[in-house]
């Protein structure tokens, strides 16, 4: 579990280095005040290791190595330890209550090889979950629950973490369902399409 929670520390400040790159690169249409709400999660964990710093300090700003359908690929540098990540934003969110006002969602998976870290799910929903709540991903048939704390949402059963991932290289849709704190339900809908290419792309630039 420890090592689980180091990465958490770890995936939020990742996630602000790669926005700041959407942000300098208008590669997606992210406004940098984005990065904040990952962020947040942070201070609250525990890690030895040191976290990336937003905006890749100490190696410059993230690289985008291929867009892949609403995935895109990057890498970067921090701290002289490489990341690479893929990136997706949903192509359809709502709420319940309707038009609830929410910070842009993203769907993160991380890879850190000085960690030993391959294809980490995160989830940023872009509001704090209701504390104690979990959040469901649904791909097809398959349903798997989320650990949530401040704004994100990891696999709650690591063992299945791999499995999981294969199950979105092979889907079409994933659903993403949560609750804030103020009771407001989101759904979010990634299309999958260009996920396993963008993953492959990760696998062979962080081996």
């Amino acid at each position: 579990m420890r090592m689980r929670i180091a990465h958490r520390l770890t995936v939020p400040l990742a996630l602000a280095a790669v926005l700041a790159l959407l942000a300098a690169a208008s590669a997606q249409n992210a406004p940098s005040k984005d990065a904040k709400p990952a962020a947040k999660s942070a201070p609250a964990q525990k890690s030895k290791a040191p976290a990336p710093a937003p905006g890749g300090a100490g190696g410059g700003q993230p690289t985008l190595l291929g867009q892949f359908g609403e995935w895109g690929a990057y890498s970067a540098n921090s701290a002289g330890k490489k990341i690479c990540y893929a990136l997706a934003k949903p192509s359809s969110s709502a709420t319940e209550p309707a038009n609830r006002p929410r910070d842009p969602a993203y769907t993160f998976i991380s890879t850190r090889p000085t960690e030993n870290v391959r294809n980490e799910i995160s989830i940023i929903v872009g509001y704090p979950f209701k504390p104690g709540s979990e959040a469901t991903v649904d791909i097809g048939s398959n349903k798997y629950a989320m650990y949530t704390q401040a704004d994100g949402a990891w696999i709650k059963n690591a063992a299945e973490e791999s499995r999981m991932v294969d199950t979105m290289r092979r889907g079409a849709d994933m659903i993403v369902i949560g609750e804030s704190g103020r009771g407001t339900k989101s759904t979010d809908r990634y299309a999958l399409k260009g996920l396993s290419q963008a993953l492959d792309r990760v696998a062979q630039e962080c081996k």
